[in-house]
């Protein structure tokens, strides 16, 4: 039932694609364009996929994993994400965005191959190895590969996607982002079940899962399962990016695309990897989208990463449901998120992304403080209020790092920008992750305690950036308000 749910989420995703065309794009151009960003955004779904099972892994191994060791590893990988991309983001902008995916996808398959013969040696008592220090390496070698699947995924829709667009494009940004939540969590839990020796195979996927692990013959639980499917998705992914995906739309047989972005007017200019890094640093708007960004890491994380770990410790009488389908819910109320995020963007302030942004945090703040409030006087309430945080963090997110970072940075430094304003979310997921990690560990009050402030600052940046738009996209819309009222 969730796969036909998840698959009719999708198909009103498409739909809205091709439904909002303010350029007035061919119909080719549009189903060309699908077909691009199609097998890019699965392959960033899956690349979720391979990077929340540890979350997933976490709860399989019980005691083996403790949540100050969770905290430790997790912290380790996310700031080991943030720091790849002062490296990355030049590299994939002088690289493109397919080359970038297709590293993306290959060497993360690969981290998660070691991650799972890892796990694998560990749990059946094969090796006696620092639990911590041995999954912080790997999974510091997944996060770094990683890092290459945001900006590539950016730099591709900077060069097909005009500005005016781009709140829509958001949207499925964070489309794709939920549904890799939702594999990550649902299909992951659905793996770690299967592959329990108690459990009886109900389906031809639990069947073939049981049979690949030969789950009948093994002395415990064969949870490394969780590691080793991800890795065969991506590499299948990377097979249809190869073979469809096009960086732009000349490359694909169309003519020259002005996006209308930061770099309109200097396509022909050649920047160093000094220069590129410039266009963050010593900009003081870029920064203002990065800390906005680093409190939506803090919030993001310390939802989705936390709420299942608590539901196990604290039962959730009556948010049953919540606790079953959390990736289903992250899913669908993700894609809402994303969805009212670039709408409101599009639609009322002129592809102005600090707006709804500023309103989307003011929402994250009124929910921590409900949470702080019933957290252990009503669970649904405390569920709820995780789903609509999650929900509006990534309105947020899909505005600043998959288009205000764009808008910005422009088509030849996409990639740069949104990589490290991509980075300053998985800083603050490291700072979430090593606080929450030992908060926790003393109390759960201090968890949505902990998160407020960071709603109440994200909101406050987002105000300074409240007017802020591209002069080229400025003058774009002038002209197009002036051609319409003569």
């Amino acid at each position: 039932m969730h796969y036909i749910f998840v698959f009719c989420c999708l198909a009103i995703v498409i739909w809205l694609y091709f439904y909002n065309n303010p350029l007035g794009h061919g119909r080719w151009f549009m189903v060309r364009r699908l077909i691009n960003w199609l097998p890019l955004g699965m392959t960033y779904a899956f690349l979720y996929m391979g990077r929340y099972n540890l979350n997933v892994s976490k709860n399989a191994l019980g005691t083996m994993m403790s949540k100050e060791d969770f905290g430790l590893i997790f912290a380790a990988g996310t700031i080991t994400y943030a720091v790849s991309f002062l490296i990355n983001g030049p590299l994939v902008d002088k690289i493109g965005g397919r080359k970038g995916i297709i590293i993306a996808a290959v060497g993360s398959s690969i981290a998660n191959i070691l991650l799972g013969v890892l796990t694998y040696l560990m749990v059946t008592k094969r090796v006696d190895l620092n639990l911590v220090a041995a999954f912080s390496f790997l999974y510091s070698i997944n996060m770094y590969f990683q890092s290459y699947g945001a900006v590539s995924i950016i730099k591709v829709k900077a060069y097909w996607f005009h500005v005016r667009e781009r709140g829509v494009f958001g949207a499925v940004f964070g489309t794709l982002i939920s549904l890799g939540v939702y594999f990550a969590f649902d299909w992951g839990q659905m793996i770690v079940e299967v592959t329990k020796k108690s459990a009886v195979a109900t389906g031809l996927v639990s069947s073939l899962i049981r049979r690949v692990f030969a789950v009948e013959t093994q002395t415990v639980d064969p949870t490394w399962a969780v590691f080793f499917i991800p890795a065969v998705l991506l590499l299948f992914w990377a097979a249809m990016d190869v073979w469809l995906i096009r960086d732009t739309p000349e490359e694909a047989g169309f003519a020259p695309f002005d996006t209308h972005d930061a770099s309109s007017g200097e396509m022909d200019v050649k920047f160093s990897t000094m220069d590129l890094l410039r266009k963050v640093f010593h900009s003081r708007l870029m920064l203002l989208v990065a800390a906005v960004e680093l409190t939506s890491g803090v919030l993001r994380n310390g939802i989705m990463q936390w709420y299942l770990i608590f539901a196990k410790e604290v039962p959730q009488p009556g948010a049953e449901f919540v606790v079953k389908n959390w990736g289903l819910l992250l899913c669908v109320f993700g894609i809402i998120g994303g969805f009212a995020g670039g709408l409101i963007s599009d639609r009322f302030f002129q592809s102005r992304r600090g707006p709804p942004a500023a309103i989307l945090s003011g929402v994250m703040f009124l929910l921590t403080v409900l949470m702080a409030v019933f957290l252990f006087r009503s669970p649904m309430v405390v569920g709820l209020a995780a789903v609509l945080i999650s929900a509006a963090v990534i309105g947020v997110h899909s505005l600043m790092s998959g288009t205000a970072a764009a808008d910005f940075g422009g088509r030849k430094a996409t990639a740069t920008c949104s990589g490290i304003v991509d980075g300053f979310v998985y800083l603050g997921s490291g700072i979430q992750s090593f606080s929450l990690g030992y908060l926790t560990s003393w109390s759960w009050h201090w968890w949505p305690i902990f998160l407020m402030p960071f709603a109440l600052i994200g909101g406050g940046i987002a105000l300074k950036i409240w007017h802020e738009l591209p002069s080229a996209t400025r003058k774009y819309i002038d002209e197009v308000e002036k051609r319409r009222t003569a």
